[in-house]
């Protein structure tokens, strides 16, 4: 049994075996309907629990699909449905009643201390569906995306994020450690990752860049990655962020600064952060993109079963 939470914690040859066999089952299925179970059906009678405590389209959704292809059972909550933390039920064990019922568990939440916590009171794998300080499925599904497209290991490619500093840059930037990529970073100085996450990178004798300039963050990138500005549940001066943020637009001027082939990756949804000719135009792959969560994430599941190939 093991963990799914932050990919500075699982080692890189653990990430590049998930990556390797989310491109064989993702070719295998190029026949199959989406919702036809895997032939082998690895998670056969397997039920996967999975507690949303903030609101999910993509992952809610290509997890279910994955789970489904796996040929297990889900089952989807929310918190304010549990008696988490309520009418005398501690979380530690909430976690027992979910390891007695289910034989895995996933969670969306607001706390990384609540992930952290269930994972210790928990007798089943934890997936980390998203974290205010780690997107770990998401990043690792990019990854997948990006060699897919490139045709060519990360590790030779020149990556660059332009926008703000959250969980989906700290999951980027622990990826760049694993997988030793260049990776530039183009935000306004005082939108940088926390300490803790610079500190980290350098304690694994890495070097990430940054930039006040986004076309200097751009130069000679093969891939541009983006994500919403402000998010739905910022708890910050909204109008001031935007503002701070206005010369970080990624449009077709920005582009140019790329390599002709760049791409462009989004892991939605959208805001003004990205210029609508970029975000639908020839080098934007943010469909793949969505798509490929799918076949990284039954990957992830099995890694986490012990049942990687």
């Amino acid at each position: 049994m093991k963990n799914f939470i932050n990919l500075k914690d699982i080692p890189a040859k653990d990430l590049r075996k998930i990556l390797n066999d989310a491109k064989r089952r993702k070719n295998k299925r190029k026949k199959l309907c989406k919702a036809d179970i895997d032939k082998d059906q690895p998670l056969k009678g397997k039920l996967i629990i999975q507690m949303y405590e903030k609101q999910s389209s993509r992952t809610r959704l290509s997890f279910h699909l994955a789970i489904t292809q796996l040929g297990a059972g889900t089952i989807a909550i929310k918190a304010n449905e549990l008696h988490l933390g309520k009418g005398g039920e501690s979380l530690a064990d909430t976690a027992k009643i979910l390891s007695t019922y289910g034989d895995g568990f996933m969670l969306r939440t607001d706390s990384d201390k609540k992930i952290e916590d269930f994972s210790k009171n928990l007798d089943i794998p934890i997936i980390n569906l998203l974290s205010p300080s780690s997107h770990p499925c998401q990043v690792l599904s990019d990854v997948f995306t990006v060699e897919e497209i490139k045709k060519k290991p990360i590790s030779n490619l020149n990556i660059c994020w332009i926008g703000d500093c959250n969980n989906v840059l700290n999951s980027l930037i622990a990826t760049s450690v694993k997988f030793k990529f260049n990776l530039n970073i183009g935000c306004p100085n005082n939108y940088r990752p926390p300490k803790f996450v610079t500190d980290w990178v350098k304690t694994n004798k890495r070097n990430i860049n940054f930039f006040n300039d986004p076309k200097k963050a751009a130069k000679n990138a093969d891939v541009i990655f983006s994500d919403k500005v402000v998010s739905l549940n910022d708890k910050v001066n909204k109008a001031k962020k935007i503002k701070d943020f206005k010369n970080f637009q990624i449009n077709s001027i920005l582009m140019k600064n790329a390599k002709k082939d760049a791409i462009f990756l989004h892991c939605l949804p959208r805001g003004n952060e990205v210029s609508e000719n970029v975000f639908l135009g020839m080098q934007s792959r943010v469909w793949q993109q969505a798509l490929n969560r799918v076949h990284v994430q039954k990957s992830i599941l099995l890694y986490c079963f012990g049942k990687l190939r």
